[in-house]
C-alpha cells in the first residue's frame, strides 16, 4: 500500500460524525444542516433539458480535451467575467474541461509536484482538505499559512520566508475562501505572481466561489484578473479553477474547468489522458448552456443575499459574526470550545454546524479555526432563519 495514505487525516465531516455519534438532539426539534456546504437551491431547468436532450451521446467516448464547443464557451465567459482581453486564451491550449474542481485540485497536485523531501505544497489555513490530502500522496508536504481576523482573514504573505517560497512548488489560494469568505485584493495576486517568476512555483487558484458575492457593480477579480492588468499573455506560472456547482447550483453535474499557462495545461492533459476521466459528451453540452447564461446566476446571488441578511440581523446581536465578502460561509467566533459548542447546539437544538478547528491545523501551537464555527447558509431561506434563531436563543441560554 502506498505510504502517504497514513498521512491522510480523517475529513472534516468524519470528525463531525463521530463527535456527534455518541449524543441525541432534542427530539422536539426538526433536524436542520448548516453544515455541508451542497448548494440547495434549485438547479437551472434549461441545464437539466440539455442533459435529457443529448443522452444519445452516452454511445460515443469522450475526449479527455474535451469538445471544442465547451471550450470556447468557457473562454468567452472568462472573457466577459474576467475582462480577458479576446484571443488570450486559446480554447485549444489554455482550458482544459474537468469534472469538478475538487477532482481536478487533487491530480493537478500529482502533475506538478516534482516529489521530494524538500518540497512543499503552500495553503491556506483554514483549508479545503483536498489541498492537504494531494500534497501527501504527490510526495510533498502542506505548509499552512494562517487566516487570522488580524490580517482580514487572508494569509499574511509577507511573513512567508524565503526558504519557504524556494521549496514551494504549488501555491494554493481560494477567493472567496472557504470557510471565511475573505477575497485576496488584486493587487496581493499581483505580488504573488511577482513572487512566483522569483521562486519558480506555480499559483493553483481555486475560485469556486467565485460567481457568489454581494455587490452586483463590484464582481470579485480573480488570478486572471491579476494576470490581465499585468499584461501577462501568456498566464505563466498562473491557473485557475472554476466550478458549476455553487455558480449554477449544480453540485451533481460535475463539470468546471482549468484554465491558465498552457504548458502547464500541456502536462495536465497528458496526466489526465492516463487518468481516465473524461467529461461525458452529454454532460459537457449541458455545461455549455450553464456558461452561457448569466440570468440565473443572478438569481441565486439575490438567494444568498437575503438569507445572508435575515441570518445576521438574528446572530449579529449575539455573536461576534460579520458578513463575508464572497461565498455562502459564516464564520463566527464563539466563546470557548468550539466542538462543544457544535455538540451542545446539536443536543439542545438539533442544529448542525462544523468546528472550525476540524477545518484547520495547529501550527506552533494555534489553530486558526479554534474557538469559531462555519455554517452553511444553503437551506432554504425559512430554515436558515428558523436555525438562526435557535442558535441565538441557544447562545442566549448559555450566558
Amino acid at each position: 500500500m502506498n505510504n502517504a495514505l497514513n498521512q491522510l487525516q480523517p475529513y472534516p465531516f468524519e470528525k463531525l460524525r463521530a463527535l456527534l455519534g455518541s449524543v441525541t438532539p432534542n427530539p422536539e426539534r426538526r433536524p436542520i444542516a448548516l453544515s455541508i456546504g451542497e448548494p440547495k437551491h434549485k438547479s437551472p431547468t434549461f441545464v437539466a433539458e440539455a442533459l435529457s436532450n443529448n443522452l444519445d451521446q452516452m454511445a460515443v467516448y469522450p475526449t479527455t480535451l474535451g469538445i471544442p464547443a465547451l471550450r470556447e464557451a468557457i473562454g468567452a465567459w472568462c472573457e466577459r467575467r474576467f475582462n480577458v482581453p479576446k484571443g488570450w486564451l486559446d480554447p485549444a491550449r489554455n482550458i482544459l474541461p474537468v469534472n469538478g474542481t475538487r477532482e481536478a485540485l487533487f491530480a493537478f497536485t500529482q502533475t506538478v509536484v516534482n516529489r521530494g523531501d524538500d518540497a512543499l505544497v503552500v495553503s491556506p489555513n483554514p483549508f479545503y482538505q483536498i489541498y492537504e490530502g494531494a500534497a501527501f500522496l504527490a510526495g510533498a508536504k502542506p505548509h499552512y499559512l494562517p487566516c487570522l481576523d488580524a490580517n482580514g482573514f487572508n494569509p499574511d504573505f509577507d511573513a512567508v520566508t524565503p526558504d519557504i517560497w524556494k521549496r514551494c512548488q504549488i501555491l494554493f489560494l481560494c477567493s472567496p475562501g472557504n470557510p471565511t469568505g475573505a477575497l485576496i485584493p488584486v493587487d496581493t495576486l499581483k505580488k504573488l505572481i511577482g513572487l512566483a517568476d522569483e521562486y519558480d512555483f506555480v499559483i493553483a487558484a481555486d475560485e469556486c466561489y467565485s460567481e457568489l458575492y454581494f455587490d452586483e457593480h463590484t464582481p470579485p477579480p480573480g488570478l486572471l484578473s491579476a494576470c490581465v492588468e499585468l499584461g501577462r499573455q501568456d498566464f505563466k506560472r498562473c491557473v485557475v479553477f472554476h466550478s458549476l456547482s455553487k455558480r449554477s447550483n449544480l453540485p451533481g453535474l460535475r463539470s468546471g474547468f482549468v484554465a491558465g499557462d498552457a504548458d502547464i495545461l500541456k502536462a495536465f492533459l497528458l496526466y489526465r489522458t492516463y487518468h481516465g476521466c473524461a467529461m461525458p459528451v452529454q454532460t459537457q453540452l449541458a455545461s455549455i448552456a450553464a456558461w452561457q447564461d448569466e440570468a440565473h446566476v443572478l438569481a441565486n446571488r439575490d438567494l444568498y443575499r437575503e438569507k445572508f441578511d435575515a441570518v445576521l440581523a438574528i446572530l449579529k446581536p449575539v455573536m461576534d459574526v460579520q458578513s463575508p465578502d464572497g461565498g455562502f460561509y459564516l464564520w463566527p467566533k464563539v466563546n470557548g470550545d468550539d466542538a462543544a459548542f457544535c455538540r451542545d447546539l446539536f443536543v439542545e437544538e438539533h442544529v448542525t454546524v462544523v468546528p472550525g478547528s476540524y477545518l484547520s491545523r495547529d501550527v506552533d501551537g494555534i489553530n486558526p479555526g479554534a474557538g469559531r464555527v462555519r455554517l452553511a447558509l444553503v437551506a432554504p431561506l425559512a430554515e436558515c432563519v428558523e436555525a438562526a434563531q435557535r442558535i441565538r436563543d441557544f447562545i442566549l441560554r448559555r450566558r
